[in-house]
């Protein structure tokens, strides 16, 4: 069985959905609350290596359209990651780490892909 964990915000819609399909599929997995523990730079930084900034970034949301125009620039720019992780809202979500690697935002398909390959 492999390690599973799950990153994300306890009232979150999308996150909400990637728990029920997690739990559906009886895969065990450890969730952390980014309201609770927010990323810090380390693992910002891995998420940004395995993925790519414009991917961990969550521009969708209020709490982006929130930040200053230079926080904004800032974070791409410079790479100055204090925003995101003094407002863990901008960061696309959920993001789920497993053996495979790590994925963000809910795609079932994806999902079931990323679970069921290293199992077989």
């Amino acid at each position: 069985m492999q390690k599973v964990t799950m990153y994300g915000i306890k009232a979150c819609d999308t996150v909400k959905k990637a728990r029920v399909w997690l739990d559906t599929k009886g895969i065990d997995y450890e969730f952390i609350d980014f309201k609770k523990a927010p990323p810090d730079e380390a693992l910002l930084n891995k998420w940004i290596d395995a993925a790519g900034l414009e991917t961990v970034v969550n521009k969708r949301g209020t709490t982006w359209r929130k930040l200053t125009t230079d926080q904004q620039q800032n974070i791409f720019s410079a790479g100055l990651l204090a925003p995101l992780m003094e407002n863990p809202s901008t960061i696309k979500r959920p993001v789920l780490e497993t053996e495979n690697g790590i994925y963000f935002g809910f795609k079932p398909d994806l999902y079931e892909k990323a679970l069921t390959t290293a199992t077989e």
